[in-house]
C-alpha cells in the first residue's frame, strides 16, 4: 500500500512557504528613506531628531560592529489600501536580519516624531501597524537601529573579535532589507496560525493515533480547496477545511499549561550593558503594544534593575509599563535587582538584591512578588530557600538544571529545602525551555516530560524570545488562543506565575522534598572564568560592610552631627549587584562586558574608601594615635569585633631557620616548612601536634592543566581536563624577603609562559599561613590550580555558601557526586575527620575541587585544589590575560569556627588609621557562632539600626546580642525591615536572647 504521508508533507512545506506566507502581505511600495548615522555611542531620541537627515538608497551594505544608524521612514499610503475587508495597512522594515533568531544580530526600534516609542523592530516582529502611528494614510516616523554583531557565528565557540569595540573592525555587518508599506490579508494571517499550530501538532502525535491522520487529512483538503492563484480569496474556505480538527475539545486529562509572556533578558552577555538597556526598551515597547491587541495577553517580567533603567532613560514608555501593571498584565516577579548568579554573592548581598528588587517593585507599582524567579542561573545555592523566604516571598522557578549533563532532576514541582531546614515551593518548568513559542514540539515535551503526573496536573510555560530580547510576538498570542482547549495537546491558557504557583500549591499538596544545592552539572568553569571581575565583586562586597558598619556607627556615636550616606551607598550596593548578574559575576561574557566590570568596581572602591573615610574621621577625630579597624565580627589583634581600638601585637616574633636551600618559619603557633623550591613539605600547629601535609607530597602546588571543553569554553571545565596536567615543581628562585614580626618568603616560578611570584608570609601570633599568588597570566586554554594534599581522612568537604556552609562528599559513590567534579565555596573550605581539620580561606577564588586517595601506608590524603585562573577563548579571547593576586591561607588544626574566623580574616584587610579616641562596637555578641553580617541604619531613614546575622556553625546555639547604645526597643524584622515573627527570639530593651537552629538567619531592628 502507498503510504503518501511524506508526499503531503512536502506538499504542505511548499504550500506554507511559497503560497500562504507569501500571501500575508498581498501589496507593498518601497518608503522613502533618509539616515543619519550616530558617530560613536548611542544617543537619546530628542539629540537624534534633531540631526540632518541625508537621503538614504535601499538595499545597501550599513552598521560597522556596535553602531547606529538612524532612518527615517516617509511616504503616503495608497487610497484603496486597508478599505477591503480583513485588510489593514502595516510598514515592514527588514533591517537585514542575517537568521529568524531575534536577540544576536540587528534590531531596532521605530519612534514618533513626537519622541515616543512605537514598537520595536526584529527578524518575527518586523510590522509597524499604520494605526500606531497616529498619522492618518501619511507615514513619517523614525527607526533607531542597531548594528549589534553577531558574536555567536553560530554557535560554534570559534574566538571572534566583535566582542570588543577596538578589535570589532568597521566593515558593515548587514544589509537594508525590504522597507515598504504593506496591505496585510488577515485571513491569510489566521489560515497561517492554524495551519502552524495543527502541523507542530501532528507531527508530536503518536503515528497510530487517529488524530494525527485527520489532522493531516484536514490540511490535503485545506489545500484542495484553496486557489494557489488566489490564496488571499480562497482563506477562508482554507480556514474552514481547518475548522473541525481546531475545535475538537482537549482530553479531560490533558496537561494544563499556564503560558506566561516573558523575555529572558540577560543584563549583559554577548552585548554590553548600554546595549541591554535599549534591548529592554525594545523588549517592553513590543510587549506593551501586544497588550493593547489582546487584552488577555500578560507578560512576567523580572529584574528591577531593568525597570529602572527604563524609568531613567525611557520615562513615557515606563509611564505606559506602570498603566499595564495597575492592569494586571505587566507582571512584575522575581523580586531581585537582576536574575543574578546564586553560587558566588557572598550571603549579605544576595539578601540585597531581594531587599532592592522587592523594594523597587514595592515603591514602583504597589506589587510584592512572591516568587524568586531564576531560569538560567548556573546552578542554585542551598541557601536560597532561606533567603527567599526571608524577604517576604513564598515560590521559586527555576529552568537551567533541565542542562545537566548527568543526572535528571527526579520532580518538577517540589519543596526545596535549605541549609536551615526552610523548605520553598519550587517549580521547574517541564518545556525545559524559557523561550518558548508555544509550537506543539514545546507543548508536547512539557506534557510527556512532567515527571509528577498522577500527583500534579499544571505546569508553567514561559513564552517569548529572550537572552538577547524580543518576547512573545502575536503568532505566539495565537498558538496560545489555539491550544486552548485542543484535542492532542495539553490544555494551554495565559496567566501570570501567581495564578500557576496559586493552583498548584492547592492541587499538590504532599509534595516530594529536594535537600541542599541545585547543583548545575554544567558551566562549572564559572567559578573561575574572568578573575578580576570575580576580585572585583569580593572586594566590593567587603569594602560595602565596612562602609555601612563605620557609617551607622558614626551616626549613632557622633549623636546626630554625622550625615548617613544612605543614598549613596544604596547607589553603590546598586551597582555591584547589576555586576552579579549571571553572565558578568561568572565571567560568561564578552571582553567589553568586563572591561566595563573592572572600571565600575575601581569607582566602587574609590567611592567607598571615600566613605569609609569620611566616617573613620567624624568617629576617630583629630589626634595622632594609631588604632586598627575591626570590621570583622570576631576579634582581632586584641581589638574586639566591630570596634576600633589600638592593636595588640604578639611579643614573639617569627623564628626563620635555613634549611636544603628552603625555610622554617616558627611563630610557636604553627611551624611551616617550604624547601628549596618553594613548596610546603610540612605544615604543624602546636595545639595538636599532628602534621597536616600528607607524608611525602606537598601543598603550595601549582599545577598547569589543558583546559579545552567541548563547547561553553568560557563557562564549561570538563572532567577530562584531569588527563593532561604539568605539575610546577621547580622554581627559579626561593629567598626571604625578611623575617621578624612578618617573616616573607618569595618564591619565583614559571607557569607555561607566565611567571608566577609567590609570597609566602607568616605572621607573629598568626594561626594560619598565607600564600599570596602574583601571576602575569599569557596562556591560552589553560587552567591554573593551586593544590594541597592534607593527611585527613575526610569524607566530606564544608564550603562556605551564603549565612552558612553546605557539605559536599568527597567520594564518588553515585553519578550524582562524581558530577560534582569542581565546586563552589566563598571565603572558605574545610576538610576534617573527627578531632582535626585544616581550613583553607581565599581572597577572590570560587572554583575548587577536593579528591581523596589512600596511601600505601594506609593512611587517607585528602587533596583540596583552588581553580586560580583561565584562558578561554570565547566570548572573550582575552579572557584573564594580564597581571593577577590571588591570597590563601592555610590553617592546621582548624574547626569550622576557625574557618570562618579565617575566611573574615582573609578578606577584610585590617586598616591602621590615626585619631583621636578609640570606639565602642554597637553591638556585642556572647557566642562567636553566631555572626553578625551586617550593621546598618533603616532603610524608611527613622535612625533605627539593623543588624543581619547567622548561625555560623552548623549547630542549635544560643546567644546574646546587646546594644551598646540607648535603644527604645528591638524585634525581629524580615529582610525588608517589616515586623516578622521569629521563633527563638526573646527581646528586651537594648538585647536579645537568641536560640538559633542550625544557620538560622536573623534580621534585628533596634529603634534608637
Amino acid at each position: 500500500m502507498h503510504d503518501d504521508r511524506r508526499i503531503t508533507e512536502v506538499r504542505l512545506d511548499r504550500f506554507m512557504r511559497e503560497r500562504i506566507s507569501a500571501a500575508v502581505y498581498t501589496r507593498t511600495t518601497e518608503l522613502s528613506l533618509s539616515s543619519w548615522d550616530v558617530p560613536d555611542e548611542p544617543v537619546p531620541v530628542i539629540e537624534a531628531l534633531r540631526q540632518e537627515f541625508l537621503p538614504q538608497e535601499h538595499g545597501v551594505p550599513w552598521g560597522k560592529p556596535w553602531s547606529t544608524k538612524w532612518l527615517r521612514l516617509q511616504g503616503e499610503v495608497p487610497d484603496s489600501w486597508g478599505t477591503l475587508p480583513d485588510t489593514t495597512v502595516e510598514i515592514v522594515v527588514d533591517l537585514g536580519f542575517t537568521t529568524e533568531l531575534p536577540g544576536f544580530q540587528c534590531e531596532g526600534i521605530a519612534w514618533r516624531p513626537d519622541g515616543t516609542i512605537i514598537k520595536a523592530i526584529s527578524p518575527r516582529n518586523q510590522y509597524v501597524p499604520l494605526k500606531l502611528l497616529g498619522s492618518g494614510m501619511a507615514i513619517d516616523f523614525y527607526v533607531e537601529a542597531a548594528a549589534n554583531p553577531d558574536v555567536a557565528q553560530g554557535w560554534t565557540f570559534a574566538p571572534s573579535p566583535y566582542g570588543d569595540k577596538v578589535t570589532a573592525g568597521t566593515e558593515p555587518q548587514y544589509r537594508l532589507g525590504t522597507i515598504a508599506i504593506a496591505e496585510m490579508n488577515q485571513t491569510v494571517w489566521e489560515l497561517q496560525q492554524d495551519v502552524w499550530t495543527l502541523h507542530g501538532l501532528m507531527h508530536e502525535l503518536p503515528m497510530e493515533l487517529p488524530r494525527r491522520h485527520e489532522i493531516l487529512r484536514a490540511l490535503e483538503r485545506m489545500m484542495d480547496v484553496m486557489d494557489p492563484e488566489d490564496v488571499a480569496g480562497t482563506a477562508a474556505a482554507g480556514r474552514e477545511a481547518l475548522a473541525t480538527v481546531l475545535s475538537r475539545p482537549a482530553y479531560a486529562s490533558s496537561h494544563r499549561l499556564v503560558a506566561t509572556g516573558h523575555a529572558h533578558i540577560d543584563s549583559a552577555w554577548l552585548w554590553p550593558i548600554r546595549e541591554t538597556v535599549r534591548k529592554c526598551a525594545r523588549t517592553f515597547s513590543n510587549v506593551v503594544a501586544l497588550m493593547d491587541e489582546y487584552p488577555d495577553f500578560v507578560f512576567s517580567c523580572s529584574s528591577a534593575q531593568q525597570l529602572a533603567w527604563m524609568k531613567e532613560y525611557y520615562p513615557e514608555l515606563f509611564g505606559r509599563i506602570r498603566e499595564k501593571v495597575a492592569s494586571g498584565q505587566f507582571v512584575p516577579v522575581g523580586g531581585m535587582w537582576v536574575e543574578s548568579d546564586t553560587n558566588m554573592p557572598g550571603g549579605e548581598a544576595m539578601a540585597r538584591q531581594f531587599i532592592e528588587g522587592k523594594s523597587f517593585f514595592l515603591r514602583e507599582f504597589g506589587v510584592d512578588c512572591q516568587e524568586a524567579w531564576l531560569p538560567d542561573s548556573f546552578g542554585y545555592s542551598a541557601a536560597l530557600p532561606q533567603i527567599v523566604k526571608a524577604a517576604g516571598s513564598r515560590w521559586f522557578l527555576t529552568q537551567k538544571i533541565s542542562w545537566n549533563q548527568v543526572n535528571r532532576m527526579p520532580h518538577h514541582t517540589f519543596q526545596w529545602e535549605g541549609i536551615d531546614g526552610t523548605r520553598l515551593f519550587t517549580h521547574f518548568p517541564p518545556v525545559d525551555t524559557y523561550n518558548s513559542e508555544l509550537s506543539g514540539r514545546d507543548l508536547a515535551h512539557a506534557e510527556r516530560n512532567y515527571r509528577d503526573h498522577g500527583r500534579g496536573t499544571v505546569s508553567l510555560v514561559p513564552f517569548g524570545y529572550g537572552d538577547g530580547g524580543g518576547g512573545p510576538t502575536r503568532e505566539m498570542v495565537a498558538a496560545a488562543h489555539r491550544t486552548a482547549d485542543l484535542e492532542g495537546s495539553p490544555r494551554v491558557r495565559i496567566g501570570t506565575p501567581q495564578s500557576f504557583f496559586a493552583e498548584a500549591e492547592a492541587e499538590y499538596s504532599a509534595l516530594p522534598v529536594w535537600v541542599g544545592e541545585m547543583y548545575l552539572e554544567l558551566h562549572r568553569g564559572t567559578y573561575t572564568s574572568q578573575a578580576k571581575t570575580k576580585l572585583g565583586n569580593r572586594r566590593s562586597e567587603h569594602l560595602l560592610r565596612e562602609a555601612e558598619l563605620w557609617c551607622a556607627t558614626a551616626a549613632v556615636r557622633t549623636g546626630g552631627s554625622y550625615d548617613y550616606p544612605q543614598a549613596e551607598l544604596k547607589r553603590l550596593w546598586q551597582l555591584v549587584l547589576l555586576h552579579q548578574f549571571h553572565d558578568i559575576l561568572p565571567g560568561s561574557s564578552i571582553a567589553w562586558v568586563h572591561q566595563d566590570a573592572e572600571r565600575n568596581y575601581a569607582a566602587v572602591m574609590e567611592s567607598l574608601e571615600a566613605v569609609i573615610g569620611n566616617a573613620v574621621t567624624a568617629l576617630l577625630g583629630e589626634g595622632g594615635q594609631k588604632f586598627l579597624l575591626n570590621a570583622a565580627p570576631h576579634e582581632r589583634y586584641g581589638v574586639p569585633a566591630l570596634a576600633i581600638a589600638e592593636p595588640v601585637r604578639s611579643e614573639t616574633p617569627v623564628t626563620v631557620t635555613e634549611k636544603a636551600g628552603g625555610y622554617i618559619l616558627d611563630n610557636g603557633v604553627i611551624r611551616a616548612v617550604v624547601d628549596g623550591n618553594g613548596l610546603l613539605t610540612s605544615l604543624m600547629d602546636y595545639s595538636t601536634g599532628r602534621e597536616a601535609i600528607a607524608p611525602g607530597q606537598f601543598g603550595n602546588h601549582l599545577e598547569l592543566h589543558r583546559d579545552t571543553p567541548n563547547e561553553w569554553d568560557g563557562w564549561d571545565i570538563d572532567e577530562f581536563y584531569r588527563r593532561n596536567v604539568t605539575s610546577l615543581q621547580e622554581a627559579r628562585s626561593v629567598t626571604l624577603e625578611r623575617g621578624g614580626w612578618d617573616a616573607v618568603v618569595v618564591v619565583e616560578r614559571l607557569a607555561g609562559s607566565s611567571a608566577v611570584t609567590q609570597r609566602i608570609s607568616l605572621e607573629a601570633g598568626a594561626d594560619s599561613l598565607t600564600i599570596s599568588t602574583a601571576v602575569d597570566w599569557q596562556e591560552s586554554q589553560k587552567l591554573l590550580k593551586l593544590g594541597f594534599p592534607l593527611d585527613v581522612r575526610a569524607d566530606r568537604s564544608a564550603s562556605e555558601t551564603q549565612f552558612g556552609h553546605v557539605f559536599r562528599p568527597t567520594h564518588l559513590n553515585t553519578s550524582w557526586e562524581a558530577a560534582k567534579f569542581e565546586i563552589c565555596a566563598h571565603r572558605w573550605i574545610h576538610v576534617s575527620e573527627p578531632g582535626y581539620g585544616v581550613a583553607i580561606s581565599n581572597s577572590s577564588t570560587y572554583g575548587h575541587d577536593v579528591t581523596r586517595n589512600v596511601r600505601s601506608d594506609g593512611g587517607t590524603t585528602t587533596t583540596v585544589r583552588l581553580s586560580l585562573l583561565r584562558a578561554a577563548k570565547f566570548p572573550d579571547p582575552a579572557a584573564d590575560r594580564g597581571v593577577h593576586e590571588l591570597t590563601v591561607s592555610i590553617r592546621p588544626g582548624a574547626t569550622i569556627a576557625d574557618a570562618v574566623e579565617e575566611g573574615y580574616r582573609t578578606n577584610l584587610a585590617p586598616r591602621i588609621v590615626t585619631g583621636g579616641q578609640p570606639v565602642e562596637a554597637l553591638f556585642s555578641v556572647f557566642n562567636q557562632a553566631l555572626v553578625i553580617e551586617s550593621v546598618k541604619l533603616a532603610e524608611d531613614g527613622s535612625g533605627d539600626v539593623i543588624v543581619r546575622l547567622y548561625e555560623s556553625l552548623g549547630e542549635r546555639s544560643a546567644g546574646l546580642i546587646t546594644a551598646n547604645f540607648p535603644v527604645e526597643s528591638v524585634h525581629a524584622v524580615d529582610l525588608l525591615e517589616r515586623p516578622a515573627e521569629v521563633p527563638g527570639i526573646s527581646a528586651g530593651k537594648d538585647s536579645v536572647e537568641l536560640t538559633l537552629r542550625p544557620f538560622q538567619l536573623v534580621t534585628l531592628r533596634f529603634a534608637r
